[in-house]
C-alpha cells in the first residue's frame, strides 16, 4: 500500500511544481508585455544592437522599419502577452514552454549587449515598460538574473510537467472530460 499511495502523489508534486512554474512565467510575460503595450509604441534604446547581429542582406529599409516600427514594440509584447495567458490558463504548458526559451534567450542577448556597454550607457533594461516608471526598473544585470531564472522555470515545466507533451493542466482535462467529478 504505501508504494500505490507515493505513486499517487507523484503526479501531484509535478503538477504543483508546474503550476508554481506557469504562474511565475506567465504573470510576468503579462506584466512585461501589457507594460511594453501600453507605452504605445515606443522603442527601447537598446535595441540599436539587432543590425550587428541581421545579416547585411537582410537589413534593408523595409525590413529594418517593420523591426522598429511593428515587431518590437507590438508583435513581441502581444506574443508575451499572449504566451502568458497561456501559461497561467494551463493550456499545453511544455509546449508555451519551449516557445519561451528563444524568447528569454533573445532577452538574454540584449540584456548580454547592455552590460558589454557598459551600465553608464544602459542603467536600465526596460524590460516592463510603464510599469518601470510606477515601480522602478531593473539593471540590465538584475535583469539578466531574470530572465536565468525564467529560462531555468521553463526548463523546469518541460521536464515535470505531468501527462503527455500535449497535457493540459489537470483543470482543463477535467474541464474537457465527458465524466466529471
Amino acid at each position: 500500500m504505501p508504494l500505490d499511495y507515493e505513486y499517487d502523489k507523484q503526479p501531484m508534486v509535478r503538477s504543483v511544481i508546474s503550476i508554481v512554474a506557469c504562474l511565475l512565467i506567465g504573470l510576468t510575460l503579462i506584466f512585461a508585455g501589457g507594460g511594453k503595450l501600453a507605452n504605445l509604441g515606443q522603442i527601447p534604446g537598446q535595441t540599436e544592437f539587432l543590425d550587428r547581429f541581421i545579416p547585411d542582406f537582410l537589413m534593408t529599409p523595409e525590413f529594418a522599419r517593420f523591426i522598429g516600427l511593428v515587431f518590437i514594440p507590438w508583435i513581441l509584447p502581444a506574443f508575451e502577452v499572449g504566451l502568458g495567458l497561456l501559461l497561467v490558463i494551463g493550456i499545453w504548458p511544455r509546449v508555451m514552454a519551449i516557445l519561451v526559451l528563444p524568447m528569454v534567450l533573445g532577452f538574454m542577448a540584449n540584456n548580454s549587449y547592455m552590460i558589454s556597454q557598459g551600465l553608464e550607457q544602459y542603467p536600465e533594461c526596460e524590460c516592463f515598460g510603464i510599469w518601470e516608471q510606477m515601480f522602478g526598473g531593473l539593471t540590465p544585470i538584475q535583469s539578466m538574473y531574470y530572465d536565468v531564472a525564467l529560462f531555468i522555470l521553463a526548463v523546469i515545466i518541460i521536464i515535470v510537467h505531468p501527462g503527455s507533451f500535449f497535457a493540459h493542466q489537470f483543470w482543463i482535462s477535467k474541464m474537457m472530460s465527458k465524466d466529471k467529478i
